[in-house]
């Protein structure tokens, strides 16, 4: 039976409504933004994926913890389009539950990986969250 990666999946999901998210802002004619958003909130799923196969326990953490920085930049993001009237109420409260779930995930993972001695085992940790 094939294992489930929480943080994997969901970091893919979200990047997939960033994408979808990024052409709706430019059907809209919103260019600049969206383009900043497009690039962080699609950059945390590749992270995740770069640091299933790092090359060193510190590879690992650096690149999980790069991807947390892009949560949170991808948060921004978010909260400037819907400041910006770009975003409306339900928009912004339905991308905003998935950005704070990832975000909760890449600080769980953070502070877990430096008291486990395998990196591997996180994505184990994280599978069963």
């Amino acid at each position: 039976m094939k294992k489930t990666n929480i943080i994997r999946d969901k970091s893919f999901a979200f990047a997939l409504r960033i994408v979808k998210l990024y052409k709706y802002l430019i059907e809209n004619k919103e260019f600049i933004l969206s383009k900043q958003l497009l690039r962080s909130g699609t950059a945390i799923g590749a992270l995740v994926r770069e640091a299933e196969h790092a090359e060193s326990k510190a590879d690992f953490i650096h690149k999980m913890a790069i991807a947390q920085k892009e949560a949170n930049e991808t948060d921004y993001w978010i909260e400037l389009l819907y400041h910006s009237d770009f975003l409306n109420k339900d928009s912004y409260k339905s991308i905003c539950t998935d950005i704070l779930e990832l975000k909760k995930l890449f600080i769980k993972v953070n502070q877990r990986v430096n008291g486990i001695s395998n990196y591997f085992f996180i994505f184990i940790y994280v599978s069963s969250y």
